[in-house]
């Protein structure tokens, strides 16, 4: 039995990177254009026009994970001719699924159905753990290899919320994560307000956030995604509402591993050249060929 699995949710639209404006005037209009047409994590910020998922998939494969599962949307078929080609990355067993849009919609329905169809697709996996991640962020091996190395089935990085290099408006965006006195978690908070974030904080005062970085296990979570619930709000079922089902019925079954260390997003157009620059600076001997 392998637990060596990485699922990555690529499946949206990237809105929110065709929807902002930049107001840094130094971005390249490359990027710029590559932002309106690409899938965020296929934009080429990296070393030799290399996509940001390229850096994911890097630190996946120096963390010891074997198989990756891409979420693809239904018209993203440059993403998987580019992964498609085994000399990208040889070492590493991909595999697609495509998060069909139901007939009635416009956009995806949410992480939590991304997931759901991801998993619908590799049922040999169902007596296995994963860990899943966005595409977006760039997650570190030490995070990467926390999962993939913990005792624990079901699990979690849990951020404090100090430790990234954003504003403090974009880390209040952040859902916040409570825990009971042993470490595991006992909530999820969805965009929380300022009384939820005080009342979050940890004995040590610290605020802790989840960047969507879960180990899960198959059995455990599948049938939680299947039957998610619709946000009232947003319109979407999301990963969080699944896990926190499945907590009602499993307390003390997903385990939080406390982290503190800057997660590179590419969420907007204004991400693009900070993002470039932290490539360049802990990737520098990365893709340089």
């Amino acid at each position: 039995m392998s637990n060596k699995n990485a699922v990555i949710l690529a499946g949206g639209i990237s809105s929110r990177m065709k929807k902002s404006v930049e107001t840094d005037s130094a971005i390249d209009k490359k990027f710029l254009q590559e932002a309106e047409s690409k899938s965020k994590s296929m934009i080429s910020v990296g070393n030799n026009g290399r996509p940001f998922l390229d850096y994911l998939l890097y630190n996946i494969c120096e963390s010891g994970y074997q198989n990756a599962l891409i979420v693809i949307g239904e018209k993203d078929n440059a993403m998987k001719e580019y992964y498609s080609d085994k000399k990208v990355f040889p070492e590493l067993n991909i595999k697609f699924a495509v998060q069909h849009i139901p007939s009635d919609r416009v956009k995806p329905f949410g992480t939590a159905d991304a997931l759901f169809q991801g998993l619908s697709a590799v049922p040999e996996w169902k007596d296995e753990s994963f860990t899943v991640m966005n595409s977006d962020n760039l997650y570190s091996q030490n995070a990467l290899k926390t999962l993939l190395c913990s005792e624990h089935s079901n699990a979690m990085i849990d951020y404090d919320a100090e430790g990234f290099q954003f504003s403090g408006d974009r880390v209040k965006a952040y859902a916040v994560t409570v825990r009971d006195e042993n470490n595991f978690l006992a909530d999820i908070i969805e965009k929380p307000s300022e009384d939820q974030i005080i009342s979050s904080r940890d004995k040590d005062g610290v605020t802790r956030v989840s960047m969507n970085i879960f180990k899960l296990k198959y059995n455990m979570i599948f049938d939680y995604l299947k039957n998610c619930p619709v946000n009232p709000v947003r319109n979407e079922k999301e990963l969080p509402t699944a896990i926190k089902n499945m907590l009602k019925e499993y307390p003390k079954s997903l385990y939080c591993y406390p982290v503190s260390e800057h997660v590179p997003d590419l969420t907007n157009k204004d991400d693009i050249i900070p993002t470039k620059k932290y490539l360049e600076e802990h990737f520098h001997n990365v893709f340089t060929d």
